[in-house]
């Protein structure tokens, strides 16, 4: 999901929904189970949850449940499937369309609580279930999108849709499934799916391996550990207590550690006046699944773009980016690579500039070498304060992440009207995790929101938003959604509460702007309800990281942790003279990542890739990435499009950007950021309705127009 624009995505690792599955309601592919048998009396999952507001009760949840409630949601799921297609009477739109959407739901709800607390509290067991159950459920997925029998009734309302009577909503519907089917090879021959099965389950255990490689090398497999006082110079206090509170934990009590999570390496590399120690900890970083160990990626890559590009041809496309961006805004690679580069060459240029003045500084010190990828952050923290006056860790002191949160909060209350209340008796799965009960301003009750803050071994890294519970109807009821924002984030030490920087601030907001989507999605059918492209889905959370950084909301949350001082007027507005510091840097590496992402996935069927490191670098050079900045993922941690539902697909973030910085640009223009009926309009078409038309339409009932490139070209500096 930044630093001081809303770009800057370090911390954004996945969204975990499903936008384009046929699917939705298996809802995790890649992960459920448990290996144990329980009794069904002892399973939680295969009864109504008797806990507040229906939450998981994770008090009761053990990890021998989920294999045994995986297996009778698919069974209960074939069950239902059965009784659709052995119906005799005509397929309509209620007897196989709406059946359908309503049918899984044991299964929905196992698999959502297990693919989260995967992610975010895992442990070797839930690896070891998480390996057991992905080919039961790859198969399972295969078994429906492939069952002809239910693809022939489904062809039948869809031929139908316009002579049946049925409203805008359900011929939606019906689209969508039909399509489904479709992209999920319906349509092949037998042979033909045979080989898509096979190349499915190798998929679905690819990716799994994957992030299990990349959360063993970003949590266990490489830290820096500092034994000497003079090895932390340039360091504040609150920098050497946090590591020296990391140390503790990891066993090495009396010294300092520092690891590959953003919050533990950036202060680092960006304060440490030890360069030999930046090198070491940068190149475990960028290192990450390349070291040729048990947790080396590059055989997994090299074999899982093979199959995507397999597959893809199976389908009927040229490449896997022609099949993922066919059902985009974007529609075509052609369009997804014009939009980059009309964007590569002026931060490239921005870069190369900011470079120079780097040197320069490097150079008055009495310095000889030339600026290494691992000293960009500490020149540039030099370069801020000497252009800006502005130092990051005189910022810091006002981020407490309470009042942060409380920020938010209290933005979302000013657009909607909302509020949040912490709840103390519902259970958590981890002690540091807090629940709000989301309200209307009428008192009505919206759903939950989970908040998990800091860094463990058994996270994942990076920040993401999902659900235990997606918003979806009972018949005429209602179901409550349940949101949930995981993050990566300083942790609090005995003297200090956990004091963010502004990158994180800005993701915090960023994620709830996700969570927001998920709680006010209202749409009678699954299938569409909240579902939105792939490159509009960053809209409803980008927009948000925009009031963050507002004089009139920082002096809201932006309250000094020991002096209850407001942000002085002063710091804010240096912080918004350097909001386009360092932009090059930001915007480069990321559209690098982007490029290496589109190029990973246009190879066609048939090419082989023997050497990742060489595809990796033929590819940067290409576009002419200077050797002092590195893609923001290398290939090998790149977990957005090889772990993360995001291949083909990282570019998603600056076209997204195109709508946020232009519905932003609409409250800006009002001269009210919360003018209530922009706000009413935004949360209206472009959160809760969002699924009952294609995205750019939705956004246009908002709008009044197409979004324009301008206020995104000012916003990075580039125009």
């Amino acid at each position: 999901m930044q630093t001081v624009t809303n770009f800057y995505p370090a911390y954004k690792f996945k969204i975990l929904t499903m936008k384009h599955s046929i699917l939705l309601l298996v809802m995790a592919l890649v992960t459920t189970a448990g290996c144990v048998s329980s009794k069904e009396s002892d399973n939680p999952f295969l009864s109504e949850y008797k806990t507040p507001f229906g939450v998981p009760p994770f008090d009761e949840i053990k990890v021998q449940h989920y294999q045994p409630a995986i297996e009778a949601g698919i069974q209960e799921q074939n069950r239902e499937i059965e009784q659709i297609i052995s119906n005799e009477e005509p397929a309509s739109f209620e007897n196989t369309i709406l059946a359908y959407d309503q049918s899984g739901r044991l299964l929905n709800k196992t698999t959502l609580v297990f693919y989260n607390i995967r992610s975010a509290n895992t442990n070797d067991e839930l690896l070891a279930v998480a390996r057991e159950v992905t080919p039961i459920l790859t198969s399972h997925r295969d078994n429906i999108a492939l069952n002809e029998a239910l693809f022939q009734r489904i062809k039948t309302v869809y031929n139908e849709r316009y002579d049946s009577d049925l409203d805008s909503s359900q011929i939606r519907v019906v689209e969508k499934y039909y399509s489904d089917f479709e992209r999920n090879g319906a349509n092949l021959a037998q042979d033909a799916q045979k080989r898509l099965r096979e190349i499915n389950n190798d998929l679905s255990m690819l990716t799994l391996q994957f992030g299990e490689n990349s959360l063993a090398e970003t949590n266990k497999n490489f830290r820096l550990v500092v034994e000497s006082e003079d090895d932390l110079s340039g360091l504040s206090e609150a920098i050497k207590e946090a590591a020296a509170v990391t140390a503790k934990e990891l066993g090495e009590e009396g010294k300092w550690v520092f690891t590959v999570q953003k919050p533990s390496m950036l202060p680092f590399l960006s304060y440490s006046d030890r360069r030999n120690l930046r090198e070491k900890l940068y190149k475990g970083y960028y290192m990450r699944g390349d070291n040729d160990n048990n947790n080396d990626n590059k055989e997994i890559i090299e074999k899982m773009v093979a199959l995507r590009s397999e597959k893809a041809k199976l389908l009927g496309y040229a490449n896997h980016a022609e099949f993922v961006i066919d059902v985009n805004m974007a529609k075509t690679p052609e369009n997804v690579y014009d939009f980059l580069y009309k964007l590569w060459d002026p931060a490239l240029k921005r870069a190369k500039s900011e470079l120079v003045e780097l040197q320069k500084i490097a150079n008055r010190e009495g310095n000889d070498f030339k600026i290494k990828s691992w000293d960009w952050w500490y020149y540039a923290e030099k370069l801020r304060k000497e252009k800006y006056d502005l130092d990051e860790s005189l910022l810091s002191p006002y981020l407490a992440l309470d009042n942060v949160r409380e920020g938010m909060f209290w933005v979302a209350n000013q657009l909607y009207g909302i509020s949040f209340y912490k709840l103390s008796d519902v259970p958590v799965y981890h002690p540091d995790v807090e629940v709000f009960e989301v309200k209307e301003e009428n008192g009505d009750h919206i759903g939950l929101l989970y908040l998990d803050y800091f860094p463990r071994d058994g996270k994942g890294a990076g920040a993401w938003c999902s659900s235990f519970r997606r918003a979806s109807y009972d018949g005429d009821v209602r179901i409550h959604p349940i949101s949930t924002i995981t993050c990566n984030f300083t942790k609090p030490t005995a003297t200090t509460p956990s004091l963010l920087s502004w990158e994180e601030t800005t993701t915090l907001f960023h994620e709830f702007g996700h969570a927001l989507h998920g709680l006010f999605t209202d749409g009678k059918y699954r299938r569409t309800a909240g579902v939105v492209p792939r490159d509009y889905v960053e809209l409803p959370s980008q927009v948000m990281e925009n009031w963050a950084a507002e004089p009139e909301v920082l002096r809201h949350y932006a309250i000094h942790y020991a002096t209850g001082e407001v942000i002085p007027d002063e710091l804010i507005d240096k912080l918004q003279k350097s909001s386009l510091f360092n932009q090059g840097f930001n915007t480069t590496e990321f559209l690098a990542a982007a490029l290496l992402d589109m190029d990973w996935h246009t190879l066609a069927s048939g090419s082989e890739v023997d050497d990742v490191r060489a595809f990796e670098a033929a590819s940067m050079n290409r576009i002419g990435l200077i050797d002092e900045i590195l893609p923001r993922y290398r290939s090998t941690y790149f977990g957005h499009i090889f772990d993360g539902g995001y291949s083909a697909g990282y570019y998603v973030y600056y076209w997204a950007g195109q709508l946020d910085a232009d519905a932003f640009n609409a409250f800006k223009e009002s001269g009210n950021i919360f003018n209530p009926e922009l706000a009413a309009k935004f949360r209206q078409h472009c959160l809760s309705e969002v699924g009952e038309a294609e995205g750019i339409d939705q956004y246009r009932k908002f709008r009044g127009q197409a979004p324009s490139i301008q206020p995104l070209l000012e916003k990075m500096g580039l125009n």
